[in-house]
């Protein structure tokens, strides 16, 4: 066969973003490069990859999709090669791309990538993070992304991976609340009053089927994908919220306080998951920032496996 690495990756990124000019724009070069870099391949192999559409970019065939993901994994142990061989004098080094929800961002990412800085210092970490579940799922399949750390794994099909933690939900109410002193309550006490919603759709569902297994419907005053400004209304008592993580303060950023409440129903956890996208074999660098998640979790939970 004849083909070379570069008309793979000139393929995967136009594939990516299924448009000549997108894949252009990333890899700084010519549309008629990468035009005839796929029309290589597809004489090369004898199959039609892309169907060109006048003004609306490209979309794959059949064959184009089955096609995307051996290069990727050939372009992954091309990369993983050459860290490797510039490993043997010692440490790793390359780039990990590491995708992060936005409602797990705020909470984990930043002490796992200053101890993973630690550990792997020549490694260079780039982020796609404040993003959802489903588009960091988009991202790993496209390429987009190596490792994720996300509450909702979806397509079991598509993603394989880990869970490093399992959070049991909790209340937050204003301290002058009712039920403020309380140190736990029963989600049923708030069957009439109004709720602020964490709207980010892993957060969302769970919430939903939280509130089904105890046999309430709160009315929602108030939605947010941001969990800081969910605890702000809370603060200014414009209702109650149901939450998974807890930062580490009762303050939030415009100086209110909210009071946190263990749940005394028999509610399931919100697991913490790190993936990957299945039959991709992850290289060293993305295994080395996994046992540094491991590890972490590990210590978090007093020496526990959580999940």
């Amino acid at each position: 066969m004849n083909f070379t690495l570069v008309q793979l990756r000139y393929f995967v990124a136009a594939a990516r973003h299924r448009s000549m000019t997108g894949a252009s724009r990333e890899l700084m070069v010519s549309q008629s490069a990468i035009s005839a870099a796929i029309a290589h391949l597809e004489r090369e192999f004898g199959v039609q990859l892309l169907v060109r559409h006048h003004a609306k970019g490209l979309s794959l065939t059949a064959s184009g999709e089955r096609f995307l993901g051996e290069a990727r994994g050939l372009l992954g142990h091309a990369d993983e090669m050459a860290a490797t061989a510039k490993a043997f004098g010692g440490a790793l080094r390359g780039r990990l791309t590491l995708g992060c929800a936005e409602g797990v961002a705020p909470f984990h990412l930043a002490p796992l990538l200053a101890e993973f800085a630690v550990r792997c210092p020549e490694v260079d970490v780039a982020l796609a993070d404040g993003r959802d579940d489903a588009d960091l799922r988009e991202d790993l399949l496209d390429g987009g992304c190596e490792l994720a750390l996300v509450h909702d794994v979806g397509d079991g099909d598509v993603l394989e991976g880990e869970v490093l933690a399992r959070t049991p939900p909790h209340v937050i109410v204003a301290p002058g609340h009712e039920l403020a002193d309380a140190k736990a309550v029963s989600l049923r006490a708030f069957a009439d009053e109004p709720m602020i919603l964490l709207d980010l759709p892993a957060h969302r569902d769970y919430t939903a089927s939280l509130v089904r297994r105890v046999g309430i419907n709160p009315r929602i005053r108030f939605r947010s994908r941001g969990p800081e400004l969910v605890r702000a209304l809370v603060a200014a008592g414009q209702g109650f919220a149901i939450l998974a993580e807890r930062p580490a303060t009762d303050t939030t950023y415009d100086g209110g306080r909210v009071v946190a409440l263990d749940c005394t129903d028999d509610l399931p956890p919100l697991p913490l998951l790190l993936v990957h996208a299945r039959g991709i074999r992850p290289t060293r660098r993305a295994a080395a920032f996994a046992a540094v998640c491991r590890e972490r979790f590990v210590r978090a939970s007093g020496g526990a496996a959580r999940g």
